[in-house]
């Protein structure tokens, strides 16, 4: 293995072969450039990796290894996950291809829980062709949130805008059933923390988008804004979390308001990544905040009407991997200024 200083070992699963996973994957490393900051380690199949490289008429050389010590600095290296031979199908729901991606997620999560890789970058699975005996989880997110330390947050990232999510995936019907102070507060916090260690904002300034439209309206549409969300920022903000809201949530990114916050809180998914991904233009990034690893993810699904077709724009993905080894960085100096009071105080980085 390499020193952090001089290479980022950037683990990465493969998704849903049947989708875009390996397009964006390959077309990101084939820049060689990218092979100076860092070192891949795809898991999956290299023969696999090698007949899907060929098909997508790219030039990328692909390292084959069988041992995670095996890793060559900077070349693309694909570990051997399994061995047998697999039947792909592009833009096809398979339930054999979704346990293949649940396989390489699971080798990269152990990979990066064992420290053998710096971070982990996952391609796009569905959610539909992953649900297994021995797998039970939504997404990524749920199984990562069980594995590693911490509490899980899914915070999108993009250089102009950051948004976080009080519920993730909840039904719409239940959502007034979930959130609470005690979630809120602890939602709040993971992403103040976070945007202090890992994006170097000193003091972070957070906004609030309220349940409710027009957040209640004082009570006239929905009482939640007004005896949970409201007590609960005002509790946070005397514990020195500069924390503001309700915002009524129709017009506060069409007024630009987003723009004068370090963050914005969601109370619900679509409420908070409708307008992300409009703003960020399939340049964002999923980020798992609050855990004591780093995984990323581009914003977008398996493309399955793209697939096979060459089409698939790597943008999103190359984002998650600079990403991934930008807050890992960040994290490394955050931990030594924040272990050295004397070092903090004197302004030396």
């Amino acid at each position: 293995m390499v020193k952090h200083s001089e290479n980022i070992i950037v683990g990465v699963s493969i998704g849903d072969m049947n989708g875009i996973g390996p397009e964006v994957i390959l077309k990101t490393f084939e820049d060689t450039r990218m092979l100076e900051i860092c070192t891949p380690v795809i898991f999956a199949n290299a023969k696999i990796v090698s007949f899907l490289k060929k098909s997508y008429h790219l030039n990328a050389f692909i390292q084959g290894i069988d041992k995670i010590d095996q890793i060559v600095v900077g070349k693309i290296n694909v570990l051997n996950v399994w061995r047998e031979g697999v039947n792909l199908e592009s833009g096809k729901l398979d339930e054999e291809i979704g346990k293949y991606a649940i396989k390489s997620f699971q080798a990269a999560t152990n990979a990066l829980k064992n420290n053998q890789v710096d971070v982990l970058v996952t391609a796009p699975i569905n959610k539909y062709n992953i649900q297994a005996e021995d797998y039970k989880f939504a997404g990524h997110t749920d199984f990562l949130n069980e594995q590693l330390d911490g509490d899980a947050l899914m915070l999108m990232i993009h250089e102009d805008i950051k948004v976080g999510l009080i519920t993730d995936h909840v039904p719409i019907a239940e959502l007034s059933k979930h959130i609470n102070s005690k979630l809120i507060e602890k939602k709040i916090t993971t992403i103040n923390n976070s945007l202090k260690a890992d994006f170097k904002i000193n003091k972070p300034k957070i906004a609030v988008l309220g349940l409710n439209p027009h957040s209640g309206d004082n009570g006239v549409i929905g009482k939640e804004d007004d005896e949970i969300v409201k007590p609960s920022l005002e509790k946070i903000f005397k514990s020195g979390i500069q924390v503001f809201g309700p915002f009524s949530a129709d017009s506060f990114f069409g007024s630009n308001q987003y723009k004068n916050f370090d963050a914005v809180v969601a109370m619900y998914h679509d409420q908070g990544l409708i307008p992300f991904k409009t703003l960020s233009f399939g340049e964002g990034v999923n980020f798992t905040a609050g855990l004591n690893k780093v995984r990323t993810s581009p914003d977008h699904g398996t493309g399955f009407d793209i697939t096979g077709k060459n089409k698939a724009n790597e943008s999103s993905f190359r984002e998650a991997v600079y990403s991934a080894i930008d807050i890992y960085k960040n994290r490394i100096e955050y931990k030594e200024l924040t272990s050295n009071p004397l070092k903090k105080a004197s302004g030396k980085v």
